[in-house]
C-alpha cells in the first residue's frame, strides 16, 4: 500500500468520438459485505476476520471499522431504489459467509440467510439482475479459529456454505462468483499483512492462495450438484508487469511478480495445472498442493469476472534503498520495487493505465484458448471532490472511467468477449486498512449522517447505461 496522496487533477482531455456497445451488454456496479453493510453484531451475524482486524489498534486508518459502514442492512430497499435511479441492470454484491454461518460452518442463521433472500427480491421486482459473490474476504472468526484458509479443510467448509446458498437463493440467483481477488486475501492479509487476519508468513500466503483454489474448485462442484441452471464463475485481479523508472527492474523478478499475480489463478483453473516456473521459484512455500488438486480446480465455467484498476509499474532497487524484499505480497521478490509515483494519479496513488486494461484483456484472450465470457466487475477509481452547493462535480472519475470503457471496448474490437461491466462502487464504503479515508463511490457518502449524494459521475454512468454508450468528448 501507498502512502498518503496530493492532489492531483488530469490534463487537458482531448477529443474523442461516441464508443456504442454490443446489444446485449450488462451495465451494473459493485459492493461488498463488509465494506457496505453495517449492522456487525446484528441479526445473528457472528465476527469475521475484517472485524477482528479493524477492532486491533494500529491496523485500520483512523482506528475504523466495519461496524456501521454505510449501514446497507437496514437501508437495503432505499439502497435499490438508488440503482434504480442509476439505471442499473445488475448489481453485485457479496454475503457475508459469517451472516448466514456464524461459526462458518454448522449451524445456518436463518435471519441472515433472509436478509439476502429480501435483497434478491428487492432488484428482482426492480428489474435488476442479482450478481452474488461468496468471499470477498471476510472470512469467519471461527475458522480463522482453526487456522482459517491456512486449514486445507476449509476448502470443504467453503464448498457446503457454497452448497447452502445455493439452495437457498439459487432459484432466483443464477449468476454466481466464487471467489473474489482470492490474491489480496492470500497475499496482503498473509505475506504483506495489510488486511486481516494480518499475517507475515509467506509459507502461508501460498497455502492460502492453494486452498482458495481448491475451495473453488470444490465450490463449483458442489453448487453445480445442487442446481444445473446457473452461471457460475470466479473474479480474479490480473494486472500487467510493467518496467517503469530506474534502475531497471529485474526480468526474472518481473516474471514471479506475474506469476504470482497473474498465472496462479488463471492456469490451474483454466489449464489445469500451476505455471512450472512460479512453482520452481516457490519451491517448499509450495508444498500444499497434492496430486490430484488441479483436477478438482480445473473445473468448467460459464463466466470469469476481471478486476482491474492499474498496471502494476516497477523498478530496480536503488544502490542508497535496503534491498530488503520491497514488495511484500510477492515471496521470493528481493530486487524489485514499485515505480515512483506518477504526478497525475488517483487518490489511492494509483497510477492511470487505460491502454493496459485493453493490453490485459486481449493478452488473456490470446494466452487463454478456453477463455470463457468475461465480465469487467469492477473498474473505479478514488476522489474526493467537495459538494458545493448539493453537487459533487467529479470531473477526473468521469475522465476515469470514460477512458477505461473505451479500452473495453477497444479489447471487443480485437476479439475479446466482454460481455458486461459492473462500475465499482455503488457508493463509497469501508476501503479495507484504508477506512473511511478513500472514496470510490458513484454515490458520495456522508459517515455521521449517512445521508447519501449521488455525484455527477452517477448521473453520467446512467446516461451512459441507457444510451449503451459513451458519450462523444469535446476537446
Amino acid at each position: 500500500m501507498r502512502g498518503p496522496p496530493t492532489a492531483t487533477i488530469f490534463v487537458a482531455v482531448p477529443e474523442r468520438p461516441a464508443v456504442p456497445f454490443p446489444a446485449d451488454f450488462l451495465w451494473g456496479a459493485a459492493t461488498a459485505s463488509y465494506q457496505i453493510e453495517g449492522a456487525a453484531a446484528e441479526g445473528g451475524r457472528g465476527p469475521s476476520v475484517w472485524d477482528d482486524f479493524s477492532h486491533t489498534p494500529g491496523k485500520v486508518a483512523n482506528g475504523h471499522t466495519g461496524d456501521v459502514a454505510c449501514d446497507h442492512y437496514h437501508r437495503v430497499e432505499d439502497d435499490v431504489k438508488m440503482m434504480v435511479e442509476m439505471g442499473l441492470q445488475a448489481y453485485r454484491f457479496s454475503i457475508s459467509w459469517s451472516r448466514v454461518l456464524p461459526e462458518g460452518r454448522g449451524r445456518v442463521n436463518d435471519e441472515g440467510v433472509a436478509f439476502y433472500s429480501k435483497l434478491v427480491d428487492l432488484l428482482l421486482d426492480h428489474g435488476i439482475t442479482p450478481n452474488a459473490t461468496l468471499f470477498h474476504w471476510d472470512l469467519p472468526s471461527g475458522l480463522e479459529a482453526i487456522d482459517g484458509f491456512r486449514n486445507r479443510d476449509t476448502a470443504s467448509y467453503f464448498a457446503d456454505y457454497a452448497a447452502l446458498m445455493v439452495d437457498a437463493l439459487g432459484d432466483r440467483v443464477k449468476m454466481w462468483a466464487t471467489f473474489n481477488e482470492p490474491w489480496c486475501h492470500a497475499y496482503l492479509g498473509h505475506a504483506a499483512g495489510v488486511h486481516a487476519p494480518g499475517m507475515r508468513d509467506p509459507k502461508a500466503a501460498v497455502t492460502v492462495a492453494h486452498h482458495e483454489q481448491l475451495a473453488h474448485g470444490l465450490g463449483v462442484q458442489a453448487m453445480r450438484a445442487e442446481r444445473s441452471d446457473l452461471q457460475l464463475g470466479t473474479v480474479i485481479n490480473p494486472s500487467n508487469v510493467r518496467r517503469e523508472g530506474s534502475p531497471d527492474a529485474d526480468e526474472d523478478e518481473m516474471r514471479t511478480i506475474d506469476g504470482i499475480h497473474n498465472r496462479w489463478w488463471f492456469d490451474p483453473i483454466l489449464k489445469g495445472e500451476y505455471p512450472a516456473d512460479l512453482l520452481d521459484d516457490l519451491g517448499p512455500l509450495a508444498d500444499a498442493i497434492r496430486p490430484g488438486d488441479t483436477a478438482e480446480i480445473h473445473q468448467p465455467l460459464d463466466w470469469m469476472g476481471i478486476n482491474y484498476y492499474y498496471d502494476i509499474l516497477v523498478r530496480g532497487v536503488r544502490a542508497d534503498e535496503s534491498s530488503v524484499n520491497r514488495m511484500l505480497a510477492y515471496p521470493t521478490v528481493q530486487n524489485t520495487t514499485e515505480s515512483d509515483r506518477r504526478p497525475v494519479h488517483t487518490d489511492m496513488g494509483w497510477p492511470i493505465t487505460p491502454e493496459g486494461f485493453t493490453n490485459l484483456l486481449v493478452r488473456l484472450h490470446t494466452d487463454y484458448d478456453n477463455l470463457p465470457p468475461l465480465y469487467i466487475t469492477e473498474n473505479g477509481c478514488a476522489y474526493d471532490d467537495p459538494i458545493v452547493d448539493g453537487r459533487i462535480a467529479d470531473r477526473r472519475r468521469i475522465e476515469y472511467l470514460d477512458l477505461h470503457l473505451r479500452a473495453v471496448r477497444d479489447a471487443i474490437d480485437q476479439g475479446v468477449d466482454v460481455r458486461g461491466y459492473f462500475e465499482w462502487s455503488l457508493m463509497d464504503n469501508f476501503e479495507w486498512a484504508l477506512g473511511y479515508d478513500k472514496r470510490f463511490g458513484l454515490v458520495h457518502i456522508d459517515f455521521d449522517t449517512l445521508e447519501r449524494t449521488p455525484r455527477d459521475s452517477a448521473a453520467w454512468y446512467r446516461d451512459v447505461i441507457k444510451a449503451n454508450e459513451v458519450p462523444a468528448v469535446e476537446g
